[in-house]
């Protein structure tokens, strides 16, 4: 996919690059449509992202300098919104936010054309404050300190959503919650998966299959609960916070394999039943790379699952289940063993969401905005 046909000064801020999970994957690929784009974020562990990123000078806040930013730095979100202000974006024609925190409240020039490109309005202070924060999954020092600043960050957040000229979501569920808590139109482009990494497999080695971080609202907690009640064998790829508590809580079927290389998910998904995704997500990438593979997937029937794991006449990608208990997981995990699957028209269905087509996407998206907006405000 080729850059923009009149590459304009860009730069993209993204929240934190501490890992190369699905918003830091939406970064690489726009770092190849925007080859020149100048990166900033508020904290970056160098060495944890993909080399397309690592190779870019990347620009961060003064939260990077601060005690123990590298592991800890989400105790630092009540500062977050003055560190992104901070950043001093005059020069650049066009500023994409890659935001699920505070990205969006960048401040750019008048001349700046402002796209943001939102995972979802800021989970920490809305939808999911209790999973983070509920007293057993936080401190008593930490629930205190968001108990004084929620009000403010929520102020924060609105305000600043007028900040971009224009929003784009990752999924239709996203561009609801937009709506809802922002009161801003969005229009949907669904992030990227890299197909090509992938293989059809009809490889079967007994197991189910989770790939995700390890944070509360994932809710890998139900899964394990679940695939405790029945033996099947599980094996959980990631890692997190809620690595200690969730392996306290599993049995001997259940396997953690922390963090895994593109090469050695790739066979982790060759070899598994099908991908379990228990959580309601903002979209989800995991269960497009595991159709890439050949894989079904048993989901939660909330939030992006429902673009994505599908049964019409043509294709059915997977089982979902209608509620977070042990019972409705194991029934949907009971019809998936009496269900049949096409590889290939599993992996057909993830091409639809292919890298190729985000950037592409993207790239449309991002030129016809900027014509619109020169033509709006003419550039000196």
């Amino acid at each position: 996919m080729a850059a923009m046909k009149q590459p304009q000064r860009v730069a993209i801020v993204h929240d934190w690059f501490t890992g190369m999970r699905g918003g830091e994957k939406c970064v690489e690929a726009l770092c190849e449509v925007f080859p020149q784009a100048s990166l900033f974020s508020l904290v970056h562990v160098k060495g944890s992202v993909s080399p397309i990123i690592e190779g870019r000078p990347i620009q961060t806040s003064f939260i990077q300098n601060l005690p123990l930013a590298s592991t800890h730095y989400r105790h630092y979100l009540p500062l977050f919104p003055r560190a992104v202000e901070q950043f001093d974006l005059r020069g650049y024609e066009i500023v994409i936010s890659s935001s699920h925190c505070v990205a969006k409240g960048v401040r750019t020039a008048p001349g700046t054309l402002h796209i943001c490109y939102c995972y979802t309005p800021m989970r920490y202070i809305w939808g999911l404050h209790d999973e983070y924060f509920a007293k057993g999954r936080a401190g008593l020092l930490t629930r205190f300190g968001m108990g004084m600043f929620v009000d403010y960050l929520r102020r924060w957040d609105v305000r600043t959503a007028q900040n971009p000229h224009c929003f784009v979501a990752i999924s239709e569920h996203v561009r609801q919650r937009i709506a809802q808590t922002y009161q801003r139109t969005a229009d949907v482009i669904f992030p990227p998966v890299d197909a090509d990494l992938f293989q059809i497999s009809t490889r079967d080695d007994g197991y189910y299959l989770i790939v995700s971080a390890l944070v509360p609202y994932k809710r890998i907690d139900l899964a394990i609960d679940a695939f405790n009640e029945t033996g099947d064998r599980l094996v959980i790829i990631g890692s997190g916070p809620d690595a200690g508590r969730l392996r306290q809580r599993a049995r001997s079927n259940t396997e953690f394999k922390g963090w895994q290389s593109n090469d050695q998910l790739k066979q982790y998904y060759a070899g598994c039943r099908a991908l379990i995704f228990p959580g309601e997500e903002d979209f989800g990438i995991v269960p497009l790379e595991a159709m890439a593979s050949g894989k079904p997937v048993i989901a939660y029937s909330r939030g992006g699952a429902l673009e994505t794991v599908i049964a019409t006449p043509e294709c059915t990608t997977g089982i979902l289940f209608e509620t977070q208990t042990v019972d409705a997981m194991n029934a949907a995990l009971e019809k998936f063993k009496h269900t049949t699957f096409n590889p290939d028209l599993l992996r057909a269905h993830a091409l639809k969401f292919d890298r190729r087509v985000f950037k592409h996407r993207m790239s449309e998206y991002v030129e016809r905005k900027w014509e619109e907006f020169v033509a709006r405000f003419p550039q000196p």
